[in-house]
């Protein structure tokens, strides 16, 4: 590749990468501004008396910190055992041979084309009958099974030569060993992708705590965020620092995983 085209497409890089951290760069300057402050025009990143008792306000004026907790639970369980049942069901349908298994898979991925809003008051009903209503373990039981990552984490074992399955067989191992012992130790990629992808959507997952959970005290902090809003006003300076402080954990996750990220992304087949 010529200098001229790696010179246009790393400024081409460059834009879109500022174009996406501007957001993030105005949401934190705003959280350190009075309510007036942020929608001044022009914008002032750096404001000349920084509100930085805006990150304690937020801890008094809500419960945030139960939220807090009850967001860190949810997803710490739900990410657990999507991996746990996405890499059980990845490993049968790649690796165990039964009758119908490409149709039962096929079947079990497209339900992925099926919109949440066509399933929710199903799923509510049955989770009101069994006892679960307003409760974080009804969350956890709906988002604890993920056809995406069966789909990402077969795609990936499929990658795994079957010789090194049946070399263990060969030694003794059954399914499970072969499975704990050869498969999920090659496969810290694809379930390091699966983890950011699960953490990420159960971390900012809005609509689903919104019908499952009444109670305050079963709140997480998307919902939380939303009582700084009210009818006749919001207190955007104030959503801004909570929203700060809820991304943290992410882009920590991220930071740690990121590596393994990109690998399992580029060796799973979801790439162009």
């Amino acid at each position: 590749m010529s200098t001229t085209k790696k010179t246009i497409i790393y400024i081409l890089l460059l834009v879109g990468a500022i174009i996406m951290v501007f957001p993030f760069v105005w949401m934190l300057s705003a959280s350190i501004k009075t309510d007036i402050q942020v929608f001044e025009y022009p914008i002032k990143w750096i404001p000349d008396n920084p509100q930085w008792h805006n990150y304690i306000e937020i801890w008094k004026q809500i419960d945030f910190l139960t939220y807090y907790k009850n967001t860190v639970f949810l997803t710490l369980v739900v990410t657990g055992l999507s991996i746990f049942t996405s890499s059980l069901a990845a490993y049968a349908f790649s690796k165990i041979e039964f009758p119908e298994r490409n149709l039962l898979f096929l079947l079990y991925i497209g339900t992925i084309a099926v919109p949440f809003q066509v399933i929710m008051i199903p799923q509510f009903m049955i989770i009101r009958h069994i006892g679960l209503s307003d409760s974080l373990w009804a969350l956890v039981l709906i988002q604890a099974f993920t056809p995406f990552g069966v789909f990402l984490l077969r795609q990936f074992f499929m990658s795994i030569p079957n010789e090194l399955s049946e070399a263990a067989r060969i030694d003794g191992l059954n399914d499970f060993g072969i499975f704990s012992k050869i498969i999920l130790p090659l496969a810290k990629p694809a379930l390091a992708t699966l983890a950011i992808f699960q953490f990420v959507f159960v971390w900012n997952d809005y609509l689903g705590p919104l019908i499952y959970l009444s109670s305050d005290s079963n709140k997480t902090i998307q919902l939380g965020i939303m009582k700084f809003m009210t009818q006749y006003s919001s207190d955007y300076a104030l959503i801004m620092a909570a929203s700060v402080v809820a991304v943290v954990p992410v882009i920590i996750v991220f930071l740690f995983l990121q590596k393994y990220f990109v690998e399992g992304i580029a060796m799973s087949g979801i790439k162009s």
